[in-house]
């Protein structure tokens, strides 16, 4: 037995077939400040094209830093051709080098254009984050949206000089990575033991979103959500935080291995991981624990 996509149900049929038809599920609202703040969930849209009622909620927001001076350094740098590549593993951070640059200079994509730089993205959704500001992406890793899967897809580091200091000398060795404050250091480790040169100034902060809606808690506490997608590992320790554990019953469906690894950390009992990290990946894991056609993921676990 298959379960439809979680865009809609399969062959044209009515959403009321599917598996999560029904059902009351929390999202987070994306965690976006600026210009992408307010935009719909993709996954609110998944679930209500799947016939679920989405509980949107905002856990985290994310702020850029007070001081960019070191962001508007490395944004001259790359394009003044310094670096061989820009690495993005998050849509806040897209919003933050689109909007500095923008205010700094002609704009990203001139930027990235006129330095030369190759771009690589962490998965599908960085990499419409930055093709929708004008940025070409060459790098995606193929199957799964991590850290490591995305240094596992990049180059080979060329062959050039090295400087005083051992490091590559060569522009094309080096990486710009600019991150969140919460960011593990998988990527820019696993680049530097390959040889790359990497920069990785942290831009934005992800901070706690104010408490969600009182009508919204009384849910939570009274067991009324059926389920909750959980996006980051921030997220979890802002669920737990504002709202507390999910109740007995309640599905927990998160995007990858560190979030469901935050998630049991914190006590929280994971029934689903999304096999593409993508939210549209997340609300279909979800559909196929409560369809029965996969296994829960304690299950999965020795």
């Amino acid at each position: 037995m298959t379960h439809p996509p979680a865009g809609g149900a399969a062959d044209g049929g009515s959403p009321a077939a599917h598996p999560l038809a029904g059902l009351r599920v929390l999202v987070p609202r994306p965690p976006l400040d600026g210009p992408g703040d307010g935009a719909p969930s993709p996954a609110a849209i998944a679930l209500r094209a799947a016939g679920a009622d989405p509980v949107v909620v905002p856990l985290v927001r994310t702020v850029p830093l007070d001081d960019l001076t070191v962001l508007d350094d490395a944004l001259l740098a790359l394009g003044a051709g310094w670096y061989g590549w820009l690495a993005v593993t998050s849509q806040a951070a897209v919003a933050v080098l689109a909007d500095r640059a923008a205010a700094t200079d002609e704009g990203l994509p001139a930027l990235v254009a006129r330095g030369g730089a190759r771009v690589a993205a962490v998965g599908p959704g960085t990499r419409r984050a930055l093709e929708a500001v004008g940025v070409p992406v060459d790098v995606v890793p193929p199957v799964r949206s991590t850290a490591v899967d995305l240094v596992a897809a990049w180059p080979a580091v060329p062959r050039v000089e090295t400087g005083p200091d051992g490091s590559p000398a060569g522009a094309g060795a080096r990486v710009l990575f600019p991150r969140g404050d919460l960011a593990a250091s998988t990527l820019a480790d696993g680049l530097a033991a390959a040889g790359w040169s990497v920069d990785d100034p942290v831009v934005y902060r992800t901070v706690p979103a104010g408490p969600p809606e009182p009508e919204v808690a009384r849910a939570w506490a009274s067991g009324e959500v059926d389920a909750v997608l959980l996006t980051s590992a921030s997220t979890v320790r802002a669920l737990v935080d504002h709202l507390g554990p999910p109740r007995p019953g309640t599905r927990v469906a998160v995007i990858g291995p560190s979030t469901a690894a935050e998630a049991e950390r914190l006590g929280l009992h994971v029934d689903a991981v999304a096999e593409q990290q993508t939210l549209f990946g997340l609300v279909d894991a979800l559909a196929g624990v409560v369809a029965g056609t996969t296994p829960t993921h304690r299950e999965d676990t020795p």
